[in-house]
């Protein structure tokens, strides 16, 4: 894209926005066709400035930009999608904080995935219209999805060493190698982490089934919610290789309310 077209336009998710000089906004977006890009916003932060609110934190929005020396410029921007409850409810919008930044961290700039764009758009709809007691099971359908579209699908279906078919008698999570272990293998590997049969048969749900299809686990206890969030969590540890600060923040809300 860049050398070629002056202009060019896009649908994109806000990400990441932050103060620009006396007026502007650098905004990370990511895209179907681009993937990540930062881009600037020239006087969004005007009150008079007619992009301001279509360049929100989180909006699904067409955008016109003009290709710059060191950042592409927004043109023009309209809404697409401004994801009303998400931006109203606390528990929802730290969901969003969450499903950003864990985005941002495992994706470089500038790198075409469609897929895991429509995975982004369909997430951050969920999030603003499902059951408010269903937004976890968003995040783990997310985390699962996400993990597949970028390399590292966690194996739930065969054993993550020796590849053996699993069974129910499976009852231990390989971290570093990303899945359950058989109950041979899980014997050689003194870091794998219990796991129960419902979370085990919980996190297979989710990794076949549709994102609308989360609303069905709503009745899930809350320790075996929190089982699955450990073993993603634990899972997503050594690839990011950082803390998320809006893990902090998602807890903060959750534990809150």
């Amino acid at each position: 894209m860049r050398g070629r077209d002056r202009l060019y336009r896009t649908e994109a998710v806000i990400l990441r926005r932050s103060d620009f000089g006396e007026a502007d906004r650098l905004l990370t977006l990511f895209t179907a066709r681009y993937g990540k890009r930062r881009v600037l916003a020239k006087g969004a932060r005007k009150t008079t400035s007619r992009r301001a609110g279509h360049v929100e934190l989180f909006n699904r929005a067409e955008l016109q930009l003009a290709t710059g020396r060191n950042l592409d410029i927004v043109t023009d921007a309209q809404i697409v999608d401004a994801y009303k409850r998400l931006h109203e409810e606390l528990p929802r919008l730290s969901y969003a904080y969450y499903v950003a930044e864990l985005l941002d961290k495992l994706t470089g700039d500038d790198e075409e995935n469609p897929p895991l764009y429509n995975l982004v758009v369909d997430t951050l709809h969920t999030l603003d219209t499902i059951p408010a007691a269903a937004l976890d099971l968003v995040a783990r359908f997310f985390e699962l999805h996400m993990l597949n579209l970028l390399g590292y699908r966690p194996n739930l279906f065969n054993c993550t060493s020796c590849q053996t078919p699993l069974t129910e008698a499976a009852d231990r999570w390989s971290a570093a190698g990303g899945g359950m272990l058989c109950p041979v293998c899980a014997g050689l590997e003194p870091h794998a982490l219990p796991i129960s049969l419902p979370a085990f048969k919980a996190l297979r749900f989710l990794q076949r089934e549709s994102l609308a299809a989360t609303e069905q686990l709503q009745r899930l206890s809350e320790p075996l919610r929190q089982e699955i969030e450990r073993v993603l969590r634990a899972t997503l540890r050594p690839i990011l290789e950082r803390d998320l600060k809006s893990v902090e923040f998602l807890d903060a809300v959750r534990f809150a309310s």
